[in-house]
């Protein structure tokens, strides 16, 4: 019994034991609303089905949630992600729109390259503000998250750019090996920033910063290069994701291209089980939390949930989801149910006399 029991303990113990879960009840509900949710088909060598969907369509929220992560580890935020996932889109689209031969490879290469140099040197200027000027982050971040939106519709005129570019619309829609390509995008960027924060001593290095940037300093870290790298990986991040979503729809759109992404990945990364306070980060965590917010999102569309109660729906799931993963709410109710009193024994009835 008592092996048993910290068997148990252990496994609903790990960090990823509960997200894993909730993401679990949540496909497990959607298949009992929707028996063929599962459902998986192959058109033309292509996959396709819901789960595919969720994979491709969280492929996004994913990017930017890695880069999130490690800025949050640092005991910062970056409140500019969706901005600099507009920019993004909007520099790449408005190019590809400018040249005759919009389908050409050199031209759509030249784009993602002047994107992602703008994006970077925007993460650096993040990363300026904080690390060197010492203003807060979520301030320093804010103000690239109002001054780039305005950025983004400078670059598009106020207008939504349109082009017609097959090999820039197969970052968000073409298939690689019948699965999408943003899905293998996704899992690469994963894979590469595992490598340098897990195989190196990188991550080990960002974890003391956030953990306690005053020791790291003694110990002889520059905190400030942690924390500068950390902002200018976020913007490389939402930079490739900005391209994913502008992609998907052919179009780049300064006002609606990641428009609150960025509470989606703080969510994530908080559902992931790493601290707003710094510290600790786990990557793995993170991607499951992303996956969850877009089941979450597919749960919404095909339940017909209206779109006034919908967002008040993902609310109430999410809270539900970091209370049931907070160690000390378990351990709170887990003690009120220990401690609860046991029920009143029955007193026997006094038994009859019978008269001799």
């Amino acid at each position: 019994m008592n092996d048993a029991m910290s068997r148990y303990r252990a496994i609903t113990g790990h960090r990823l034991f509960w997200p894993a879960a909730v993401l679990f009840v949540m496909l497990a509900a959607n298949t009992i609303y929707r028996p063929g949710f599962l459902s998986i088909e192959l058109k033309d060598g292509h996959l396709y089905g819901t789960p595919i969907d969720i994979l491709r369509l969280s492929a996004p929220l994913i990017l930017v949630a890695l880069g999130m992560t490690l800025v949050i580890s640092t005991g910062g935020i970056d409140l500019s992600v969706g901005s600099l996932c507009a920019i993004s889109g909007a520099i790449a689209c408005m190019y590809i729109s400018k040249q005759p031969d919009q389908s050409s490879l050199g031209v759509v290469v030249t784009a993602l390259a002047m994107a992602m140099g703008v994006s970077l040197v925007l993460g650096a200027w993040n990363g300026v503000l904080v690390a060197v000027i010492g203003i807060q982050p979520i301030i320093a971040t804010l103000i690239l998250m109002v001054a780039g939106r305005g950025l983004a519709q400078l670059i598009t005129e106020g207008q939504i750019i349109t082009i017609n570019s097959e090999p820039y619309r197969a970052i968000g829609l073409g298939h690689a090996l019948t699965l999408p390509l943003a899905i293998f995008i996704a899992l690469a960027a994963a894979l590469l920033v595992a490598a340098f924060t897990r195989r190196t001593a990188l991550g080990m290095i960002i974890e003391s910063v956030g953990g306690n940037s005053m020791a790291s300093r003694l110990a002889g870290i520059r905190s400030g290069r942690v924390i500068f790298l950390a902002y200018v990986i976020s913007a490389a991040c939402a930079a490739v994701a900005g391209f994913m979503m502008t992609a998907n729809v052919s179009s780049a759109d300064g006002n609606a291209v990641g428009l609150w992404v960025e509470l989606d990945a703080i969510l994530a990364v908080v559902i992931g089980g790493t601290s707003l306070a710094g510290g600790r980060f786990f990557l793995s965590g993170t991607i499951i939390g992303a996956l969850i917010i877009q089941t979450l999102t597919t749960t919404v569309y095909a339940m017909d949930i209206s779109p006034q109660t919908s967002l008040l729906f993902k609310a109430v799931v999410v809270i539900a989801v970091c209370l049931i993963q907070a160690p000390a709410f378990r351990a709170r109710f887990s003690r009120r149910r220990r401690n609860s009193p046991p029920p009143a024994p029955v007193a026997d009835k006094p038994k009859e006399q019978v008269p001799a």
